[in-house]
């Protein structure tokens, strides 16, 4: 994308001299005195400036503008990506407690069939 603006950039620039040089060719070969020459060449140059200006504030704002959109939607991607971290940060901190519970369940069982089993060896004996 970088290289398509500069693309761009270059295109322009050149459309804008080779317009001068084109304008100024013209008025320098049409058949009037100097000083309306003169005049022309001022009048088109002060124009191809006004447009030159135009167009550098258009590319700005377009630039300006991209940033924001930029800016918005990595506004977005980190709040989406918080909301994802604390959703898996959740599921795996109650994943954890189930498994200490099942942990904690499965010791107990076994300490009570061990006192069963040594109670029913005890009273066999």
């Amino acid at each position: 994308m970088a290289n398509y603006n500069n693309e761009g950039a270059a295109f322009f620039a050149g459309l804008v001299i080779g317009g001068l040089v084109g304008a100024a060719l013209a008025l320098l070969l049409a058949p009037q005195s100097g000083e309306e020459t003169r005049a022309q060449i001022r009048d088109k140059s002060l124009e191809y400036k006004d447009l030159a200006e135009e167009r550098i504030l258009e590319a700005r704002q377009r630039a300006t503008e991209a940033g924001h959109r930029a800016q918005e939607q990595i506004s977005t991607l980190q709040e989406k990506s918080k909301e994802a971290l604390a959703k898996g940060k959740e599921t795996a901190t109650g994943a954890l407690e189930k498994g200490k519970q099942t942990v904690n369940q499965a010791v107990r069982r076994t300490k009570d069939g061990s006192a069963t089993e040594a109670g029913s060896e005890s009273s066999a004996a």
